[in-house]
């Protein structure tokens, strides 16, 4: 890997078919290393899979990936070893510590256990859960569980995070409160962030955002100059004027597809 590249994802002319359907058409775009990059779009337009191929878990028909400076279709292995996944839907084992999810992950993922410790108690550190590592996940209110999830996702120090809706189903104060941690995670790891959300106030946290429709990418930019390219004061109003739909609805609708794709990356990284 060529660590001088400044890029930490590089999609060129990527293409994925399904029999006659073309459902990613062409699409080209990357990612700055230590990024906090927003992909939305509406449900059915190619967001999902072009996620599932970056995940590896799809090949693309034609064009080309890196994800951390390693082709998704000939490098799997490595790009799944760089890789860092918060779901959705919550996957912690809610009848283990948190420090027993910690070290299940790190197993997972080959950590020599040498500095398992160490790795666990910095991540704890920066998400304030330190002093409740012996405690039953159960016993954690949702923010605490968010705040694990993506603790446990930069376990085994990923270059790339895949934040599929972060904060979903929390009030506004402790989603702020989650996004402070995730920046101030971000800040410390160098990690490049790429998530989804149909939070608008919480896609303004990102550097850039692509926004996906008809299996290409209709816009670009940060998200000053893309309010400012529609004459708009909300990111909502641009999210319906470049796709014609309210970004709740279809952020909601294709929330649970995109979840099984991130599981399916995780359970296949040791094989």
């Amino acid at each position: 890997m060529n660590l001088s590249n400044p890029f930490a994802i590089e999609v060129d002319d990527l293409v994925k078919t399904y029999g006659e359907v073309k459902a990613v058409r062409g699409v080209s775009f990357s990612v700055a290393r230590g990024e906090a990059f927003g992909f939305l779009g509406p449900n059915g337009a190619g967001k999902s899979t072009t996620i599932n191929m970056l995940c590896t878990l799809a090949r693309p028909t034609s064009g080309s990936a890196r994800v951390s400076g390693f082709d998704i279709a000939d490098e799997r292995d490595d790009v799944r070893r760089h890789i860092g996944l918060v779901f959705q839907d919550q996957t912690l084992d809610l009848y283990l510590t948190a420090e027993q999810n910690l070290r299940m992950h790190a197993e997972l993922y080959g950590i020599d256990a040498g500095v398992v410790p160490a790795r666990m108690r910095q991540m704890l550190e920066m998400v304030d859960l330190w002093d409740r590592r012996d405690q039953p996940v159960l016993t954690y209110s949702g923010g605490m569980r968010r705040r694990l999830e993506i603790a446990r996702g930069l376990m085994h120090s990923p270059r790339v995070l895949f934040l599929d809706e972060p904060t979903v189903g929390l009030d506004p104060q402790t989603r702020s409160s989650i996004w402070e941690y995730i920046r101030a995670l971000q800040r410390a790891e160098g990690t490049t962030i790429f998530m989804t959300t149909h939070y608008m106030d919480e896609a303004e946290f990102c550097d850039r955002i692509a926004i996906m429709d008809r299996g290409e990418i209709v816009a670009l930019d940060t998200p000053a100059a893309l309010k400012a390219s529609v004459g708009a004061d909300r990111l909502d109003d641009v999210f319906m004027h470049y796709t014609g739909a309210a970004i709740r609805d279809a952020e909601s609708s294709s929330a649970t597809d995109l979840n099984r794709v991130l599981t399916r990356a995780l359970r296949g990284v040791g094989r």
